[in-house]
């Protein structure tokens, strides 16, 4: 396998991610210059109403298809597939209003404590309606999640779970959660949030229900995506403008209604894999699919190098305790790391880091629940996480651990 060129993946995007070591990836990762171009041309050339006779309108409803169809087939899925809304958090939001005229009073939804609150919140506020809300526990040392089958009943209808959590990194298996789920009758809503920024997502191969993630982790703008298996977004209840059918599977999920140069701009992040591929490529698949799936697996093994160093660093740190897998294995986690140090307010670990120009954040990063079930006691105050991306590099890594090792002696 090639080894990923991590100096040319940097050279795609604007200079300011050269200046700095960048560890909040989890929050938000850089755009590329193909993203930002693709903003550029739609508003200076065609940032008009889309889908009319002239000119310019018609060039508005080419772009917006473009990048919205590119999305689509980055996850495996068909275009009419796929919403693209504000947010992760408004799409989980619009979803349960829209799946809960199909239950019952009394009907059961399951919410894992590993939950970003954006795929937590809305599920649990249907039990205002008669839905009975169960939560699927952790283990309090590890955060894993415990045994599912047990709370599975004829009852549940929809079990709500990350696919990584952005506190642990731990990956959970998507494949083998949704088979026990469906031979119980329900369905998944999963979260791949933290997934997607380093693996290839496949959402027919996992066979899951509904799957989400935010194009803005992805190297792209603020708006999220809802895949949806088609036919459950025809039974699900439409939630924009009346005249919108049912079966306007893309749109009927979004009631604020598209926001055109963003989805337009989609397309920049199919560029930016489009050029990695054929950097680290010598013969690329023909299908768009299996190209990113190529590229994602180079990726991945660069990000376990520098995962794996970080893991050994904090295995072997006097006084810091790694919430999640002790491992970097790329089998196990997302090189997303959460830890606190005995004595040292988690708060006060960012701020010490400027002078060496790493960027880190604290908190508990909209994952509040589980970073109280793991034993955190303040939880504002949180854990300080530390992400990598594939632009990152050992020399960042290492800056890291000495800036870390310095500061927390």
């Amino acid at each position: 396998m090639k080894e990923f060129d991590a100096e040319f993946a940097r050279g795609l995007f604007p200079p300011a991610l050269r200046r700095w070591a960048f560890f909040e990836n989890a929050g938000g990762s850089y755009v590329p210059n193909s993203v930002v171009e693709r903003v550029c041309a739609y508003m200076t050339e065609s940032q008009v109403q889309p889908g009319g006779v002239y000119p310019a309108s018609a060039l508005a409803a080419r772009r917006m298809t473009e990048g919205h169809e590119a999305m689509a087939a980055m996850i495996g899925a068909d275009a009419d597939e796929v919403t693209v809304a504000a947010s992760t958090s408004i799409n989980v939001y619009v979803l349960a209003h829209a799946l809960r005229p199909l239950w019952a009073d009394g009907d059961r939804v399951i919410v894992s404590i590993q939950n970003h609150e954006a795929n937590s919140g809305p599920w649990r506020r249907l039990a205002e309606t008669g839905i009975e809300v169960v939560e699927w526990p952790v283990d309090s040392d590890t955060g894993a999640l415990s045994d599912l089958e047990a709370l599975l009943t004829d009852r549940t209808r929809i079990v709500a779970f990350p696919h990584v959590s952005n506190i642990l990194g731990a990956i959970n298996d998507v494949a083998a959660i949704t088979r026990l789920v469906h031979d119980a009758g329900a369905l998944v809503c999963v979260d791949g949030v933290a997934f997607a920024p380093h693996r290839a997502m496949d959402v027919k191969a996992w066979d899951v229900d509904f799957y989400l993630f935010s194009f803005y982790k992805v190297f792209g703008p603020h708006m999220g995506c809802l895949y949806g298996k088609k036919e459950l977004l025809r039974q699900a209840k439409g939630q924009s403008h009346y005249f919108i059918g049912e079966d306007e599977t893309a749109r009927k999920l979004n009631p604020a209604g598209p926001q055109h140069e963003m989805i337009a701009a989609l397309a920049g992040i199919a560029d930016y894999f489009e050029a990695l591929a054929a950097h680290h490529l010598s013969q690329p698949p023909n299908d768009f699919h299996e190209r990113i799936k190529a590229v994602m697996e180079i990726a991945t093994a660069h990000e376990e190098t520098l995962a794996r160093r970080f893991a050994e660093f904090a295995a072997c740190k006097p006084g810091l305790r790694l919430i999640g897998p002790e491992s970097g294995e790329a089998a196990l986690r997302a090189p997303t790391f959460s830890f606190v140090f005995d004595g040292v307010p988690s708060a006060e670990v960012p701020p010490r880091l400027l002078a060496d120009r790493i960027a880190v954040s604290n908190g508990h990063f909209y994952a509040k629940r589980l970073v109280q079930a793991v034993g955190i006691g303040d939880a504002d105050d949180g854990v300080v996480r530390a992400s990598m991306a594939h632009y990152n590099t050992m020399d960042e890594v290492e800056r890291l651990i000495g800036a870390l090792d310095r500061i927390v002696p």
